[in-house]
């Protein structure tokens, strides 16, 4: 489950970070009120999937799919411009995600509540 709320998360960061480029600088209250409650979603998804998830995996590739499709969407609707150097960068975000969740800690195996190994908790330190 922690995964379909990560792939929700980029979904709607996604979404978001469109209609703040469809806002006009926040101009167009329709476009920004939208804005807004996508980016409340997808950090409200990404905090669910963080429950069984590694916060350095999740936002590794919350970040990196979201920044990719981003890239894409700005060329296909907004007539970005699309070199060979931004191609090659968003193939290597992908290469990257991949191989964050080759390692096997992004299936949440180790992922849990309390603090981590070798992180002393705010008790334990006085």
């Amino acid at each position: 489950m922690s995964w379909l709320y990560l792939a929700l998360a980029i979904c709607f960061e996604v979404a978001g970070t469109t209609f703040m480029k469809l806002s006009n600088g926040l101009s167009r209250p329709v476009f920004t009120v939208l804005m807004f409650v996508f980016y409340v979603i997808s950090f409200s998804s990404l905090s669910m999937a963080l429950k069984q998830l590694e916060v350095g995996t999740a936002y590794a590739i919350w970040s990196g799919v979201g920044t990719a499709a981003i890239a894409v969407i700005g060329f296909l609707f907004f007539k970005d411009v699309l070199t060979a150097q931004k191609i090659i960068a968003i193939a290597l975000i992908i290469v990257g995600c991949v191989m964050l969740n080759l390692s096997g800690a992004a299936h949440g195996e180790s992922a849990s509540a309390g603090p981590e190994k070798g992180v002393v908790a705010e008790s334990e330190a006085k």
